[in-house]
């Protein structure tokens, strides 16, 4: 028997936006859909199954370990490895054919001594990561020329594409849009000194979810698709927004978050309820006890606020969130909710959520991708045909 906190994988949902963000895109522009930490909480092979069938290019993963689940599960797809990895997981770079982004003539060099090892019949594929603003990795854009030329003649290595990252895309700011404006112009900067060099730059990227929705002129070959393919809209780059630019643009979130409802207590007036005591009864109530808390990714800061939907009306989550429960006030004698009732914490419309992971992160001061990615693996994702 499965147990009752689970989440589901709408896969219609995800395959809406893929569809969706191919509508932007110009027929030559490839895309990389991002699936690391398992596919921001969603199931990452399912992710790049359907990414596959959707005709998805290349699929950006974080670890080298998500790469190796990826392959034993099927996916041929192109595996970008957007960070970088340590001497003893660089074997495994050319088992699973994953491609690391690289930038300094150490990490190069440290590569391209590992290829020699395995005595590769073709030169290996690498990334060359431009830093032009987000101060994580990267070579300035005035190296790139000297970093490629490195890689070209290392005997091992071939340069197959560029890549920066944008840090400010997703707000509409003045100061935002300048400072994205300039990253990308030092990122055609650094291809072009690529380009100098005599040596092809390969497929260059650079746009990420707010710059594929607001940025057309910055999709470059291909762009990499994060939180808008699993629904959401990143951050100020609203659907309203976007429909007032004349882009009717439709995510559908794809995960549902759901309970049971597994005891329901009559409390009388004055009752305190959770650690702390922080809540207590103001006139005799019943409370809903709800097997999900903080150990499955239901954020402690999420209460007070916190509304849960039962059989399609909201109610609130009241004193602290525990490691394994929360507790609800449904009000005295509530026909409406009765033991064993499925209970959702968010997810799209056709699950029955009046709540998605954007009001859980408005809640707890933080973004969708973190509510999203603190799933624990003991909720079991199941897919919605």
């Amino acid at each position: 028997m499965s147990r009752c906190t689970k989440a589901y994988i709408y896969k219609e949902n995800l395959r809406n936006n893929i569809l969706q963000i191919k509508s932007l895109l110009s027929e030559n522009t490839k895309i990389c859909l991002a699936v690391k930490a398992d596919g921001y909480g969603h199931n990452a092979v399912l992710a790049a199954k359907i990414a596959q069938e959707c005709g998805v290019s290349s699929l950006a993963i974080a670890t080298v370990d998500e790469g190796i689940e990826l392959r034993k599960n099927g996916i041929e797809l192109q595996l970008l490895l957007l960070s970088l990895c340590t001497p003893g997981e660089m074997d495994e770079l050319f088992e699973y054919n994953i491609t690391p982004l690289v930038f300094s003539k150490e990490y190069i060099n440290c590569i391209n001594e590992a290829a020699k090892k395995i005595k590769l019949q073709n030169k290996f594929e690498v990334h060359l990561a431009i830093d032009t603003g987000m101060g994580r990795i990267g070579c300035y854009p005035q190296e790139a020329g000297k970093q490629a030329r490195l890689i070209e003649d290392s005997g091992n290595l071939h340069l197959g594409g560029m890549a920066t990252h944008f840090a400010l895309s997703d707000s509409l700011s003045s100061n935002a849009q300048k400072f994205t404006k300039q990253q990308y112009e030092a990122f055609c900067l650094a291809v072009e000194n690529v380009k100098k060099e005599g040596i092809n730059p390969g497929i260059c990227s650079c746009a990420n979810s707010a710059a594929i929705l607001n940025n057309p002129e910055m999709h470059f070959d291909m762009i990499r698709a994060g939180i808008i393919a699993y629904g959401y809209y990143p951050d100020e780059i609203t659907r309203k927004y976007l429909k007032s630019k004349g882009k009717n643009i439709l995510l559908k979130p794809v995960m549902s978050f759901e309970t049971e409802v597994v005891a329901i207590r009559r409390f009388p007036k004055g009752k305190t309820v959770s650690y702390g005591c922080t809540w207590k009864t103001s006139k005799e109530t019943d409370i809903a006890v709800l097997p999900v808390g903080y150990a499955d990714g239901l954020l402690r800061r999420f209460s007070p606020g916190l509304l849960v939907t039962i059989n399609g009306k909201k109610y609130p989550v009241v004193g602290r969130i525990c490691m394994d429960q929360c507790m609800v006030d449904i009000g005295k004698d509530n026909p409406d909710v009765k033991l064993w009732d499925k209970v959702l914490i968010f997810g799209p419309e056709e699950s029955g959520a009046l709540t998605t992971a954007d009001d859980l992160a408005k809640l707890g001061n933080t973004i969708s991708y973190e509510v999203l990615t603190s799933l624990s693996k003991r909720v079991v994702r199941y897919i919605k045909e």
